[in-house]
């Protein structure tokens, strides 16, 4: 692994494709010393590549993992349950400088502009090399601010491409190309419940700092969370919110279903997990050695 001054970049990349270990194997490979976590899902037919480290060895392995994605995925034949509009679906790059303070704090905001620029060259590159249209989101010129809620509503109907050609790739689609802080995916599986309940405690945890949706899957029933401020509000907390939605619902309006389970997706900062009590990280499904700290450590030990 290259080592250097540069504060490190992370990039977490979501692939339409959980299933096909032989396809999944060749995407990790392409990915190089940059991958330190691969996460997939059979029920979403998605998979989580998480790569830190200098931002060059990450531009390039993200570059690297797009071009095996587009050439071995046709989005023509997914089935999953998660949305999603490409094959290389989100490219969301992420600054690490200063990690324990850099968390969306709305006190002290991180410096995107490592991960601005990664993403803005990344979907020249993609919209020129691969010919799939990329929308940005994160910081845009001008001062605005694009949600990636916002790009899959509006992709190809209320936003144009931000760079490529104007409409989808035959096999691969688009891709939302974003810059943004640090944020942790989680789910909450639960037991004796139904789509509606799904539904309905992820718009109870929906606010400023949680994004959630609800699925029924082959394997059970979802509340699948994006934390956008894990350290105001970490796993723990929506963990509590719906065991306590559960539970406190009145006759005639009782939800049902108990917490079968939680579900970490990639890695987690410590600032977040250090918060946690460690006697409830094996239910929180937490574990030190899932931190970005600890497996950036491991990779440039590895290295050396």
């Amino acid at each position: 692994m290259r080592t250097g001054t540069t504060a490190p970049l992370e990039c977490v990349a979501n692939v339409s494709e959980g299933r096909d270990q032989r396809v999944l194997r060749e995407l990790a490979d392409a990915c190089g010393d940059a991958l330190l976590d691969l996460h997939s899902d059979l029920d979403h037919h998605r998979s989580v590549f998480t790569l830190a480290g200098q931002p060059d060895l990450v531009q390039e392995a993200a570059r690297s993992l797009a071009r095996v994605a587009v050439e071995k995925l046709d989005l023509s034949r997914h089935q999953g349950a998660h949305p999603r509009f490409g094959v290389l679906d989100v490219v969301p790059f992420v600054p690490l400088g200063r990690l324990q303070t850099a968390l969306g704090s709305l006190r002290r905001p991180p410096d995107l502009g490592p991960a601005i620029a990664a993403r803005d060259a990344f979907a020249s590159w993609a919209g020129r090399m691969l010919g799939l249209p990329c929308f940005l989101y994160g910081p845009l010129r001008g001062g605005d601010v694009r949600t990636l809620p916002e790009v899959r509503r509006g992709a190809f109907s209320t936003l144009e491409p931000d760079a490529g050609p104007g409409a989808p790739h035959p096999t691969a689609g688009a891709v939302a190309v974003g810059a943004r802080p640090v944020l942790v995916a989680y789910n909450i599986w639960i037991d004796g419940a139904d789509l509606a309940v799904a539904r309905k405690l992820a718009a109870s945890l929906r606010g400023p700092l949680v994004r959630a949706l609800g699925f029924a899957l082959e394997s059970g029933v979802q509340v699948s969370c994006n934390l956008l401020d894990p350290v105001a509000v970490g796993p723990a907390e929506v963990y509590d919110r719906v065991a306590a939605l559960l539970r406190e619902a009145g006759p005639g309006d009782a939800p049902g279903g108990v917490i079968r389970r939680a579900e970490l997706v990639g890695l987690i900062p410590a600032a977040s997990m250090e918060r946690i009590p460690p006697r409830r990280w094996d239910d929180l499904d937490l574990s030190p050695e899932r931190t970005i700290e600890a497996r950036l450590a491991e990779r440039l030990a590895a290295s050396r």
